[in-house]
């Protein structure tokens, strides 16, 4: 019940910041696994965090609903993502392509690295449910409703993710190496 009237204060902007601050800290564990599985760098699952919950901030008053908060702030945490993934690729296109590999990475089974290329390599759209599925642990109904999409269509996405990764996997991923 706290958490309610706290995101009733949230709503309506009559906080300090303290009870906002309170709902995203509630959030933060999910909130970096969701952004950490996009980008596998903690700096930039951190700072896709911060620009989450900076856009959070100063769309607070668009919150109809404040038992919505959760959905509503891991929406903003995808879109930003999101952004990011498009803005690297405009810029990827205009230099060099860089692994990301840059020899620091902790020792890691080869079927982790291929499963994670795998993933890399699969539609966003699609990765996305996979990693709120898998990653996350969520309900294709919670999955829905962080998507803004019917049910139906994440259970369609789910689906051909998931045989993308299969594909991926069985193409031969050490085929590449």
């Amino acid at each position: 019940m706290e958490n309610l009237m706290e995101g009733e204060r949230v709503k309506y902007g009559e906080e300090s910041g303290q009870a906002f601050i309170g709902l995203v800290s509630a959030q933060k564990r999910i909130l970096y696994g969701i952004a950490y599985s996009y980008f596998r760098s903690e700096a930039d699952a951190l700072e896709m965090l911060q620009e989450a919950t900076y856009r959070a901030w100063m769309k607070r008053k668009s919150l109809k609903d404040p038992e919505r908060f959760a959905p509503w702030v891991t929406r903003i945490l995808i879109n930003c993502c999101k952004d990011e993934l498009k803005r690297r690729q405009r810029l990827a296109s205009v230099k060099p392509t860089h692994n990301g590999n840059d020899g620091l990475m902790e020792m890691t089974s080869d079927r982790k690295l291929d499963m994670e290329q795998a993933l890399d390599s699969v539609k966003l759209k699609y990765r996305q449910v996979l990693v709120l599925k898998y990653y996350r642990d969520m309900t294709l109904t919670e999955i829905a409703e962080v998507l803004g999409k019917p049910e139906g269509t994440v259970k369609t996405w789910l689906n051909k993710g998931l045989k993308q990764l299969r594909d991926k996997l069985k193409g031969g991923l050490t085929n590449g190496r």
